[in-house]
């Protein structure tokens, strides 16, 4: 079992910053494939980042390439997103998910957060 816990995440103004944070519980975290995912109000979660087990590459959704970057603390167990040029379209429920295989998709994702909050106002 993998416990996941993520912090960071308040109100912003359009165009500031955040960083938000996954500590994980396991022992093996360099053994997980590892992704943010968001869910706005209404809408079906969404794929925002993940990375590979060492770090080394990275994937992207389209709304977010080039103002989000997700990275990694293997010795520490953390994964980061920081969060740049925040929108008001980037307001969700963000959570940290890990896999064992790299991917994108939803479903392929064994183990959860609790999600923390992001909201952007104009």
């Amino acid at each position: 079992q993998v416990q996941l816990v993520e912090s960071g995440g308040g109100a912003v103004q359009a165009g500031e910053s955040l960083r938000l944070s996954c500590a994980a519980s396991t022992s093996t975290f360099s053994g997980y494939f590892m992704a943010w995912f968001r869910q706005a109000p209404g809408s079906e979660r969404e794929f925002v980042a993940s990375i590979s087990w060492g770090g080394a590459d990275t994937y992207y959704g389209d709304s977010v390439k080039g103002r989000l970057t997700i990275s990694r603390d293997n010795a520490k167990k953390m994964l980061y997103l920081q969060m740049n040029s925040l929108k008001p379209e980037d307001t969700a429920v963000y959570y940290c998910a890990a896999t064992e295989i790299p991917t994108a998709k939803e479903y392929e994702y064994d183990f959860w957060g609790q999600g923390t909050q992001v909201t952007v106002s104009s």
